[in-house]
């Protein structure tokens, strides 16, 4: 063998073992983003705290596409949620307005075994909607989905569940 082809040799090895490496390394953490998830039945409401993003699908004239929610612990039960869905109602479509649902609106709730369950009151007195969603697999508490149900006096009876995407902003 004269030296180029030793030189070739060695390198092909070495080219072989980073690349076995870097695999080997991907795979690990893989590994261990999936361990340090909990399951969707172990997190907690404290784990939701903070500012996410709501995004509803095909929603009716008067409900926006997306909206603001901030997450917080709730004053009188350490346990469960509180917060603030905030939404461009003016820019909602000709029926903006009409709609029992106010711009913001309060929410208190739970995470119970992995179910997201949400009371909203457009005026801290009545329901105004319901926000019952999972966490989605594999998002590790970042994405939950689920279904709206406009609850307020000015809904029609067969009004549709709404389907929702919450993803943490943050």
């Amino acid at each position: 063998m004269n030296i180029r082809s030793l030189t070739r040799l060695h390198l092909r090895n070495a080219t072989f073992f980073i690349a076995s490496g870097a695999l080997f390394t991907w795979a690990a953490a893989q590994n261990s983003l999936q361990k340090d998830c909990l399951p969707a039945n172990q997190m907690k409401a404290a784990q939701l705290f903070g500012l996410w993003t709501a995004r509803f699908d095909n929603p009716p004239a008067g409900l926006p596409a997306q909206a603001t929610v901030r997450l917080q612990r709730h004053a009188e039960f350490s346990d469960s949620l509180a917060g603030v869905v905030s939404r461009d109602i003016g820019g909602a479509g000709s029926q903006a307005g009409s709609t029992g649902l106010a711009a913001r609106a309060a929410l208190a709730g739970d995470l119970d075994e992995g179910m997201l369950l949400l009371d909203e009151s457009s005026d801290n007195v009545s329901i105004t909607g319901t926000w019952n969603g999972e966490m989605v697999e594999g998002s590790c508490g970042r994405v939950f989905r689920g279904t709206w149900k406009d609850t307020s006096a000015s809904a029609k009876p067969d009004a549709p569940d709404l389907v929702f995407t919450l993803t943490r902003q943050r």
